[in-house]
């Protein structure tokens, strides 16, 4: 091991490795069914390696333009325009990126000045919250309500000042699985108006919703014109390892938003970007993936039925949030420990989500598995 003499002024002092990375790697050393990372344990279907395969012959292998081959950008404004009722400019308004990942830094960067304030709603995704501290803004925490972790929009407006500069909102809910209503779209438009605060939407999981429409801000008229909309193709196609995802945005905010993308990664991989747009010429692809994960859900659950687990409700994305209170008092990240040694299942403990740790002493299970995985799972967990 290398010991460098260097005296290192951390710029995230109090970033250590992702929950994420720690329960995978505890449950691969104790041979645990691993429910605690997002990805699912199947293959894409056939058809989406042909087409890229396909594109990798025919010499699509250099690099695409910065923005995203025009195919998928095109097929992308189609799929936005039919679902949420919104045509995107393919050639100003939509940029095809490194997964969704990339695309929410890419926004961070190139919006948020020193001294910004960035609002979040906690429990928050681990990775906006390092992104607005690397650029040099604060993050100001809002909380969902508990125990249905809906948007407290009186404490949100409490909390914009003359520093507000963006608000990061995330429907279908990372890792509570709850979803934005029409009204809260109302709500957070009345908020921002007249204001020019930018307003990040993560919304990867926008076709695994099992309760309703999903509301985008592409739907909306005034949010969708302050707003950058992430999503991502892992979350959709089963590929979360091929890192691809997208962003929309009015012109004038695409413009910032491609300034920085240009210099942080330039562009995305020519052939699986191609494939991608061949393989969503069949709108069923999309289409179909809440009822295919509304199976995965309801079977996961009647596994859980008769376990000691108090499910709360998931009404999209593939995680299922489950309170431990009858079966243990122990710190959720001691649980989660516990789980994966002792009962052989691996979960992320929800206090991971909090700047705080707040501990409601509740886990969250992935089932974007296949049945033998939850099966397995739901024996261990119904001993429990």
């Amino acid at each position: 091991m290398l010991v460098s003499p260097l005296v290192i002024d951390s710029k995230l002092p109090w970033v250590g490795t992702t929950i994420f990375t720690v329960m995978s790697r505890l449950a691969a050393e104790c041979g645990a069914i691993n429910l605690s990372q997002g990805f699912p344990d199947f293959q894409a279907e056939p058809a989406l390696f042909e087409a890229t395969a396909r594109a990798m012959a025919a010499g699509r292998n250099q690099y695409p333009p910065m923005a995203g081959i025009p195919e998928l950008r095109e097929a992308i404004a189609d799929k936005v325009a039919t679902l949420y009722g919104r045509r995107y400019d393919p050639e100003h308004e939509i940029t095809v990126t490194a997964g969704a990942t990339q695309a929410l830094f890419t926004a961070i960067a190139a919006f948020v000045r020193a001294g910004d304030e960035v609002i979040v709603l906690e429990p928050v995704y681990d990775s906006y919250v390092p992104a607005i501290e690397t650029v040099g803004g604060k993050a100001v925490h809002a909380q969902l309500t508990f125990p249905d972790y809906r948007p407290d929009w009186a404490q949100v407006r409490a909390l914009l000042s003359p520093r507000t500069r963006m608000i990061i909102v995330n429907s279908p809910h990372n890792p509570t699985g709850s979803l934005f209503a029409a009204d809260d779209l109302a709500a957070l438009a009345d908020l921002t108006r007249g204001t020019d605060i930018i307003v990040l939407s993560d919304e990867v999981y926008e076709h695994i919703c099992f309760e309703g429409e999903h509301q985008s801000v592409c739907r909306h008229p005034e949010l969708a014109l302050r707003s950058i909309v992430v999503s991502s193709f892992g979350k959709t196609y089963h590929i979360t390892g091929w890192k691809i995802g997208y962003v929309l945005g009015a012109q004038a905010l695409m413009a910032e938003f491609r300034k920085v993308h240009q210099f942080n990664v330039f562009t995305v991989n020519a052939p699986c970007q191609a494939g991608i747009a061949e393989y969503m010429r069949d709108p069923a692809r999309h289409l179909g993936l809440a009822a295919f994960y509304a199976q995965k859900h309801d079977f996961f659950r009647q596994q859980l039925a008769d376990s000691r687990f108090e499910l709360l409700p998931c009404r999209g994305t593939y995680f299922q949030l489950a309170r431990y209170g009858a079966i243990a008092d122990l710190p959720d990240r001691e649980f989660a420990q516990w789980m994966t040694r002792e009962v052989g299942v691996a979960v992320i403990p929800v206090s991971a989500f909090y700047r705080d740790g707040r501990d409601d002493r509740v886990v969250r299970f992935c089932f974007a598995k296949q049945e033998a995985t939850l099966a397995a799972a739901g024996e261990r967990l119904r001993r429990v």
